[in-house]
């Protein structure tokens, strides 16, 4: 924007507030295609594509072809090499043609010009005769016969042409020349007037026409002013075609050409030849990386000779044999530690049953006890529940490791799956003193899955919701839109900081490390929870802000090998949108006034005691809608807490992650 000019406001003519108008809105994309017709709208970009789209396939080839690009610019240099050379040589040619000519020319009018003045010294006079009355008398009769002398030793080779120096018709009427020249429009004005001024020879390049319909020819122009018989001046001019010049530089032209195009198409070849010898083995050194990164670790590069090639080629191997080795001696690694996670999970289920067994015989005779002795029964029990978890995890984990989970996919109405993990996570939300509220569970939410994978998820992520929400209500959402279901599990606690999001589907990761795991958790939950969600084909994502809660969705397709195209509930809740825009906009009026302005942020709908009652149910979801922000590899955001005189936005630090992360989800 130029200084000075004022910017549009919202109330101004021609200024259109809010969203432009789409399908069923009254707006055209066509009508706006139409209007906008400046070089930088839609029609300008649509010609340029258009224009473009012909030139897609040489442009592609240009761009990924290196044999092509050398040879072009080989053949463009080279034609401007033999065009630069060509243009000193026809020059050269030229202009010695010429000046060879103007030295035969010369001479040959030197001799004419000498011969003429001898003829009129030896010639007597005639007396009588009138050329004032345009009658031919006797000097216009020897001129006549001089020119026709002159003209009988050129064998065509030049022509002579005699004029008299008076003016107008009588000039005209006293003009003599050979071979059928015509002398009033072959000889140039400025040389009449140069010869009749001085006593010099004077010459010129000009077109020789001629009175029998021949088609004129440039030519060299030669004259001098003489004396005849009778003492009258009179103009004495040659004419010497160049037909001869110009042929002969046609053909040095025409060589030239020939002998260019050749040198040109030669080179060009050559290029050809010598670049495909370079080109070719890192084509195959191309195409061999591609096979080795789609795991074919057997390819190698053919090498032949001991040139630079072959020592890369030699170089290339050696590395990919290399790289074989260790990806190897990596499997080899790694499935020797999922077979050890296995055998161990399977050989420490025979004594922890029999530890389970004393253990609970103790603890049930811990009434007889010392308080020390019994507290130490019911730590022993507790532990034990956790160890069999951890173990079941691990065996859960050893089966994703080793490909051998399976996935036993069925209609099934998540609504139903998601009231069997309240009733079970409803006694620990009693002694975290807060609720869970269901929301947009009016109509079905039905997908083929594994209800009993889908269950483990949604209670992984319900019970660290209740866990992490510091006794404030934790919200279920759930929403099906176009091809794609999803439950989004919302809490108002500690959150995530900025950058935890890239850790939080790590295994055994936790938010707060101090934080005592009162529930027993075992740190792979989460874990196991990514890795059904990308079973099933689907998403797991989170979002989150300090202090101000975070937010966990499911995504899963409605039928199985269905691909997810976007999520019918956003990953930021709106709650959060909203405080945003809120503070957002006071932050901009305090600015705008001059004032200092302290942003306090909106207390959410669920951060309120549990003794007050249940937060009103939101609305459902609407069922046709798809949030085009949650696409695939959206991952999980984290949002940190504006900074107090920051701008509207300056203060958000977002993260993103993608939500198939092999190693991902909230482990806390």
């Amino acid at each position: 924007m130029n200084a000075g000019s004022a910017a549009p406001k919202p109330g101004d003519p021609g200024v259109r507030t809010g969203r432009a108008a789409g399908p069923g809105r009254g707006g055209s994309s066509l009508g706006r295609l139409l209007q906008d017709g400046t070089p930088g709208g839609p029609v300008f970009r649509l010609v340029a594509r258009w224009v473009r789209r012909p030139l897609l396939p040489a442009v592609r080839l240009w761009r990924r072809n290196l044999q092509v690009r050398v040879v072009a610019g080989t053949l463009l240099m080279s034609l401007g090499v033999v065009l630069l050379l060509g243009l000193v040589v026809i020059g050269q040619v030229r202009n010695g043609l010429l000046d060879a000519k103007e030295k035969a020319a010369q001479s040959q009018a030197a001799g004419g010009f000498s011969a003429a003045q001898d003829r009129a010294a030896t010639t007597p006079s005639a007396p009588g005769g009138d050329q004032d009355n345009g009658r031919a008398g006797p000097s216009v009769n020897w001129r006549s016969t001089l020119v026709e002398q002159l003209a009988s030793g050129g064998q065509s080779a030049f022509n002579v042409v005699a004029l008299s120096l008076e003016t107008g018709d009588t000039a005209s009427r006293g003009a003599r020349a050979s071979g059928e020249v015509d002398p009033t429009t072959s000889i140039p004005a400025d040389l009449r007037h140069n010869v009749a001024q001085g006593t010099n020879t004077f010459q010129t390049y000009a077109r020789i026409h001629y009175t029998s319909g021949k088609a004129s020819e440039a030519g060299l122009v030669v004259g001098k002013r003489l004396n005849d018989a009778d003492g009258t001046p009179y103009e004495l001019y040659y004419l010497f075609p160049l037909t001869q010049e110009e042929d002969s530089l046609a053909l040095v032209k025409g060589t030239l050409a020939t002998a260019g195009l050749f040198v040109v198409v030669l080179l060009g070849a050559i290029a050809w030849l010598v670049v495909r010898q370079v080109v070719t083995p890192v084509r195959m050194a191309a195409g061999i990386a591609e096979r080795l990164s789609a795991g074919r670790l057997q390819e190698r590069m053919k090498v032949t000779g001991e040139d630079d090639i072959a020592r890369l080629g030699e170089a290339f191997n050696k590395m990919a044999q290399n790289l074989q080795h260790k990806i190897m001696q990596l499997e080899d690694l790694s499935r020797m530690q999922r077979r050890f996670v296995s055998d161990v999970s399977h050989e420490l289920r025979t004594p922890l049953t029999t530890v389970r067994m004393a253990a609970d015989v103790i603890h049930d005779a811990r009434a007889d006890f010392d308080p020390i002795t019994a507290r130490s029964a019911e730590l022993l029990g507790d532990q034990l529940d956790r160890f069999e978890s951890l173990l079941s995890d691990l065996l859960e984990i050893s089966r994703f490791d080793a490909g051998a989970a399976a996935l036993e996919a069925a209609p099934i109405d998540l609504r139903e799956v998601v009231r069997r993990v309240i009733g079970g996570a409803e006694p620990l939300a009693e002694r975290k003193g807060c609720r869970i509220v269901v929301v947009g569970d009016e109509q079905p939410v039905v997908a083929e899955a594994d209800a009993r994978r889908v269950e483990r998820v949604l209670r992984n992520l319900v019970v660290n919701a209740v866990e992490h929400g510091e006794g404030r209500d934790v919200t279920v959402r759930l929403a099906a839109a176009g091809g794609a279901v999803a439950v989004a599990v919302r809490d108002y606690g500690v959150g995530l900081k900025p950058g935890e999001a890239t850790r939080v589907f790590n295994r055994f990761w936790r938010a707060d490390p101090a934080r005592a795991r009162t529930t027993g958790g075992t740190g792979l939950g989460l874990s196991i929870a990514v890795e059904d969600a990308r079973l099933h084909g689907g998403w797991l994502q989170a979002w989150g802000e300090p202090g101000g809660g975070s937010q966990f969705r499911l995504t899963l397709p409605r039928t199985a090998d269905e691909p997810l195209r976007g999520s019918p509930i956003p990953l930021e809740p709106e709650d959060s949108r909203r405080n945003r825009e809120q503070t957002a906009a006071a932050r901009a009026a305090g600015s705008g006034a001059g004032a200092r302005l302290t942003a306090v942020p909106v207390q959410p709908a669920g951060d309120r005691p549990a003794a007050l009652p249940v937060p009103p149910r939101m609305p459902p979801v609407p069922r046709a809608t798809v949030d085009p922000t949650a696409l695939p590899g959206n991952g999980a955001r984290v949002v940190a807490r504006a900074a107090e005189g920051a701008d509207g936005d300056g203060g958000e630090a977002m993260a993103s992650t993608r939500a198939e992360r092999e190693d991902g989800t909230r482990g806390r």
